[in-house]
């Protein structure tokens, strides 16, 4: 079994079509204003003048496709104090809603906003990377789902010997927080963590 289940985000091949966050959501039965997985679009840039009187743009956008990052280091799980945050043995971070009181503390401390409040249940839910399809030894409906092939599921250990150990970009949080267990490949227009050159261009789906 692996020891450390994680996610792998092609930046170049994801075309904003969100077809992971809908099979997501279908595969889950969520209500449409709960999104387990999301898509962030980043853009900026502007139009220069230059001396000759001519312009020069430098507009940029990408997507980013991020879930639970069922990290390292889940300070969900930290700060749970009803013990209803467990970590298997792969990695995979899971929540019991027989234990959850829905303090909503995860929410509050997970800087990827991964656990969300279910106002029928009164509990807290989350990607599960699709745990019962990764049992049956299946792809989670994200991964299967992706038209472009950016995403990918695999041990983390593997996937950073194949793609690098990036695992933070613009608008995402740094990584030393959690350390999620997510490789990620920048394109030739991805912005480093923190950086000011752009802005969430749809703060109300993500």
């Amino acid at each position: 079994m692996a020891n450390q289940l994680a996610f792998y985000f092609d930046v170049a091949r994801c075309t904003g079509c969100k077809a992971c966050q809908v099979a997501c959501q279908d595969k889950h039965d969520l209500p449409a204003d709960m999104r387990w997985r999301r898509v962030a679009e980043y853009s900026g840039g502007e139009w220069v003048r230059n001396q000759d009187g001519s312009f020069t743009q430098n507009v940029f956008a990408y997507y980013v496709s991020v879930a639970c990052n069922h990290c390292e280091k889940p300070i969900c799980q930290e700060v749970c104090p009803a013990s209803a945050i467990t970590k298997r043995d792969d990695g995979i971070v899971l929540i019991d809603e027989d234990k959850c009181i829905g303090c909503r503390y995860c929410e509050w401390a997970c800087p990827y906003a991964a656990p969300q409040f279910d106002e029928d249940s009164g509990t807290m839910s989350k990607c599960t990377l699709c745990v019962d399809y990764i049992d049956a030894g299946q792809l989670p409906a994200c991964v299967a789902a992706c038209p472009s092939r950016a995403l990918e599921v695999g041990e983390l250990s593997e996937l950073r010997a194949k793609y690098g150990d990036l695992a933070e970009v613009a608008p995402l949080p740094e990584a030393k927080l959690t350390e999620p267990a997510m490789i990620i490949k920048p394109n030739a227009k991805t912005k480093p963590v923190l950086a000011k050159a752009g802005r969430l261009a749809n703060p109300e789906e993500v």
